[in-house]
């Protein structure tokens, strides 16, 4: 009754404050907030635009590369919320990434090289899984810059699955691309180095340094990249950079630009200019057209040789075998983009004021006909600029990279210098639109910009400079991703966003609703694998494995509880903790961290994860829940002792701080009763309609039974007591017992609101 009454005062008090909200709401015109905060009509369009009112969702997602952070951002369009970051090549605790022993398996496939652990990324070029051209929402890839690596993100959960690290580049910015089908994923050099991991000094820069592009093979079924199955093309000492991949017509043909086709080495040290005088003395530099399909030929042939046990085609057959051809293109180019239709090629170089459109066509019959204008020092057949041009339209100072429209022959390019997007037309050649941005934009992003079907509306700026756009933190400043209207003939600014990880670099952007991700694991899932994980236990088959030097502990967390509650162990022993969420509702998480250890694991619903850790100091360690997840969320805890190696008991009993009484346990019970009168209200609410035709209900359901089935043990094991008159232990139970059904209540209470709100029929 108590209860009910300060429940019943608790909700006069919030009515209240919603009817006086309303009334200060009404009491104030648009107008009169337009002029307190000095806002245009411009601005109040704008803000239309963007606004994602509470409980409603964005059209689009995107991914955005996470810089020297080596993670991923995704935000939603048009709110630009940021959603999650995803951790892929550096220990992220939130995720648990690099501090379970399963996420540590992953992050060791590519953070060992030459005996150092390299816990640093720098994530570039995101790339998402395509089925015939079009973005399939199944898989997120990433590239590393400085190591060169790439990753695998599975769009199931979100969680980085695989990373592959490139046995003979030294450096690399030109991956991660997909093939129309993603059998390949490329991933391109830029610094010119030894293929080989030897030392070669520079005075033989042109004969023994090399560039390479990299064929990774992905197997869609396994959602992994098979090493064994790829291979890579050896190139010219030039730095390749940006790719893609052939649609419709070029299919079977990749695409790689460079820069820095001098070969130049510099060395200010040596008394020479330096590397950016010598790479951009000559007006062109190479675009890099290659033929995948029928290099897969030559490598499942064995026309390779192995470096550092990968498979690689050389030049020289390379280029005898019709593999490559080069083709000049504008200097320092950092864009290649393939036009929906396959059949054109976008390039705009930053040194260069034009956007060049490269005909496919025109290639194929220059390549057909041997009408090659030369050989580059290296033996490789030259297609002369102008048997392979279409046309080239004047964009403005630094032009760079190319996303396209929905509409027919409408692209979009980033320019730098002019901090300007223009918008324009390929098959007519001439400007449509230009706008400026803060500031010196690097890469854009259209809706699914890069695919075969572009979606149009949105077009974002990646900025390099924020300068004076945010309030001032410090003299390191965020990027500014800066979100364009592009619906309609003239772009309209609509939104800043501040992006405070690392350097953003590039970006994609998906239809959300190609997006299927997990609600929850299946019960006992490894995350990493998507296999059923060996240690996941169910309640009440939680146990610990003592053997000499080793405690390996099996068990389970649920609102508001970690079992086991007391992990003894002895100085010097191995620990093994596995942890099991036995939560069916959504997003209950549970985290689990221990003083002192560096143990910190995220363990989303049904989820099972691994801490190993040596126990080497004697003492007293709590663990706890991170995750806000109930209640009595402070009261999830535990305490790992760790005993001295000769530690002898002292045979003292437990006090217990408090006493209860009979009166206790009565006033106990009968809140109990009154609370499963509301259990059994909402219980038949949720009978009484079509509740299993939502999946969402459904395991809300399930949760709320196994919580109810919980309450019932607790009760039995109270009720024990009390036949004892041990008042005590009765009403601490029944405390317990209380517990279960206030979960109980809160899952079946949620999943009532989510069946009202998602219109549910009552049961004939």
């Amino acid at each position: 009754m108590k209860m009910s009454m300060r429940m019943a005062s608790l909700l006069a008090t919030v009515s209240f404050g919603v009817l006086v909200a309303g009334q200060a709401w009404s009491a104030e015109s648009l107008q009169d907030v337009m002029k307190r905060r000095g806002l245009t009509e411009k601005d109040v369009l704008a803000a239309s635009k963007t606004y994602t009112p509470t409980g409603k969702r964005d059209e689009f997602i995107a991914f955005s590369s996470g810089g020297q952070s080596g993670q991923v951002i995704i935000y939603g369009i048009p709110s630009m919320r940021i959603l999650k970051y995803v951790a892929v090549f550096t220990p992220e605790p939130w995720q648990g990434y690099g501090f379970d022993d399963e996420s540590k398996r992953v992050l060791k496939e590519g953070s060992m090289v030459d005996g150092r652990e390299i816990t640093f990324g720098d994530t570039h070029h995101p790339a998402i899984s395509e089925t015939n051209g079009e973005y399939d929402g199944q898989f997120l890839f990433i590239n590393d810059k400085n190591t060169p690596r790439i990753a695998v993100i599975d769009l199931k959960d979100f969680e980085t699955k695989q990373i592959v690290r490139n046995p003979i580049l030294k450096s690399e910015h030109g991956g991660t691309f997909v093939s129309p089908n993603t059998d390949y994923i490329i991933e391109a050099a830029q610094y010119a180095a030894p293929l080989e991991d030897n030392f070669v000094p520079l005075e033989q820069f042109n004969e023994k340094y090399r560039g390479a592009v990299t064929y990774w093979k992905f197997n869609r079924a396994k959602g992994r990249v098979e090493p064994e199955n790829s291979f890579s093309i050896e190139l010219p000492p030039y730095s390749q950079d940006l790719s893609d991949f052939g649609k419709g017509p070029s299919d079977g043909f990749s695409f790689t630009n460079s820069f820095c086709a001098e070969r130049y080495v510099g060395g200010i040290e040596r008394g020479r200019p330096p590397f950016e005088a010598g790479c951009s003395a000559k007006d062109t530099d190479f675009l890099h057209v290659v033929n995948w399909k029928k290099a897969e030929e030559l490598f499942k042939a064995g026309k390779t040789k192995k470096i550092n046990g990968h498979a690689v085609i050389d030049m020289a057959t390379a280029a005898k075998e019709g593999v490559l051809v080069l083709i000049p293109e504008p200097k320092s180019p950092h864009g290649v983009d393939v036009t929906p239709d396959g059949k054109q090629i976008v390039v705009a170089g930053k040194l260069d004021t034009h956007a060049s459109v490269y005909s496919f066509e025109k290639i194929q019959a220059a390549i057909k006909a041997g009408k090659f204008s030369g050989k580059d020092e290296y033996g490789i057949p030259i297609i002369a600029m102008a048997d392979a041009l279409a046309k080239q339209v004047e964009i403005g100072l630094g032009p760079l990279h190319t996303q396209f429209d929905s509409k027919p022959c409408v692209a979009y390019t980033s320019v730098y210098v002019d901090s300007q997007v223009a918008k324009w037309d390929y098959c007519e050649g001439k400007i449509l639109d230009k706008m400026s941005v803060h500031y010196n934009i690097g890469h854009l992003m259209a809706m699914e910009g890069d695919s075969t079907k572009p979606a149009g509306k949105y077009v974002v700026a990646l900025n390099k400079l924020a300068i004076d756009r945010f309030n001032p933190v410090g003299p390191l400043h965020p990027q500014n991703h800066q979100l364009i209207d592009a619906s309609n003939d003239k772009m309209q600014l609509l939104y800043d966003m501040p992006l405070p990880l690392g350097e953003p670099h590039y970006a994609v952007a998906i239809a959300a609703d190609k997006l299927k991700p997990h609600i929850r694991y299946p019960h006992g899932t490894d995350s990493r694998t998507e296999e059923k994980h060996p240690a996941a236990v169910r309640a009440g088959s939680e146990h610990t494995d003592t053997k000499p030097g080793k405690v390996e502990v099996f068990g389970t967390v649920i609102r508001s509880h970690i079992t086991p509650e007391i992990i003894e162990v002895t100085e010097g022993d191995e620990v093994s903790i596995h942890l099991t969420n036995l939560e069916r509702a959504q997003d209950e998480t549970h985290g689990f961290a221990v003083s002192k250890h560096n143990v910190n694991l995220s363990l989303e619903p049904g989820k099972t994860a691994s801490a190993t850790f040596k126990a080497n100091k004697a003492g007293v360690y709590p663990y706890y829940c991170t995750e806000f997840c109930s209640a009595l969320h402070l009261e999830m805890q535990g305490y790992l002792l760790v005993k001295p190696a000769n530690y002898k008991s002292t045979g003292v009993k437990a006090k217990e701080g408090v006493s209860y009484s009979k009166a206790d346990y009565d006033a106990r019970v009968k809140g109990n009763i009154d609370t499963q009168a509301v259990i059994d209200s909402v219980v038949g609410y949720i009978t009484s309609v079509n509740f299993k035709d939502f999946p969402q209900a459904v395991a809300l359901v399930e949760d709320a039974t196994d919580q109810l089935g919980f309450a019932k043990a607790a009760k039995e094991k109270s009720e024990e007591f009390a036949k004892k008159q041990d008042w005590h232990n009765a009403a601490l139970w029944a405390e317990q017992w209380f517990q279960y059904q206030v979960k109980t209540a809160d899952i079946g209470l949620r999943a009532k609101t989510y069946l009202e709100q998602n219109g549910a029929k009552k049961v004939q």
